[in-house]
């Protein structure tokens, strides 16, 4: 009785549940018998009459005109270096993709980033503008026919905790937040293109936001966005290089 383990055993892993994650290249496994590291029988044993481990003659010598244990192997095969078929080697056809994008949906143009982010500017605007009247922290304060205005901390901590949490939440729930929904683009993970995890999207606000809350929003919003428009060839902007992620569309 053969103690080779049925097709199919092994401990698969489950296939992750994130429907957004991109479609690796398939890479599928040897056929059954494939045996050891050297092809041939069952445990790794060559087939009788195949020789040594590197050959095809008897007493693991060459075939004629082979190309030996480190000559150049034969057009088409799939050597860990080589050009072979798809599923060969890590270096070849198969294996892991060279470019990170591969599978992915193409990159949502900057300027519809651009606008994506105003309308969440806006959005979230709104929000700190009725919390800071709530507790008398606005930027701007009218007495009578005195209007001073001042840099109000209370107000800019009241912006950086909402525009950090929604942008957080939002990007850990599906990528998106209302203005990238409206506009059809996600933000995605540049490795595989999954949803962002919570560390990421926290990371993420964090380097957009805070500067822009504390000290310098507009600058600091042209400057970080507006990378994305020279980047190559991730339009990145500086808070998806801190997060290694990027901006897809998804129409």
């Amino acid at each position: 009785m053969s103690s080779e383990p049925p097709p199919g055993a092994g401990g698969q892993q489950p296939p992750d549940d994130d429907p957004l994650r991109k479609n690796p290249y398939d890479n599928p496994p040897p056929p059954p018998g494939g045996g050891g590291p050297y092809g041939g029988g069952p445990h790794g044993a060559p087939p009788p009459g195949d020789g040594g481990p590197y050959g095809g003659g008897p007493h693991g010598a060459p075939p004629p005109g082979g190309g030996g244990p480190y000559g150049a192997p034969p057009p088409g095969s799939g050597g860990p270096y080589g050009g072979g078929p798809p599923g060969g080697g890590p270096y070849g056809g198969g294996g892991y993709p060279a470019d990170p994008l591969a599978g992915m949906p193409p990159l949502a143009d900057s300027g519809r980033r651009t606008l994506a982010r105003i309308i969440d500017m806006i959005l979230v605007g709104i929000v700190v503008w009725l919390l800071s009247w709530a507790f008398n922290v606005q930027e701007y304060q009218v007495n009578g026919d005195e209007i001073s205005v001042g840099k109000s901390f209370g107000q800019s901590v009241i912006a950086a905790v909402l525009y950090i949490a929604y942008d957080t939440y939002m990007t850990t729930t599906t990528g998106q937040t209302l203005g990238k929904k409206w506009l059809g683009m996600r933000v995605a993970t540049l490795d595989n293109g999954a949803t962002p995890s919570v560390q990421t999207s926290l990371i993420r606000a964090l380097v957009l936001w805070i500067p822009f809350a504390f000290c310098c929003a507009c600058v600091w919003t042209i400057i970080a966005g507006g990378w994305s428009f020279f980047d190559k060839p991730y339009k990145q902007g500086l808070h998806d290089k801190a997060a290694k992620t990027v901006v897809v569309s998804t129409r």
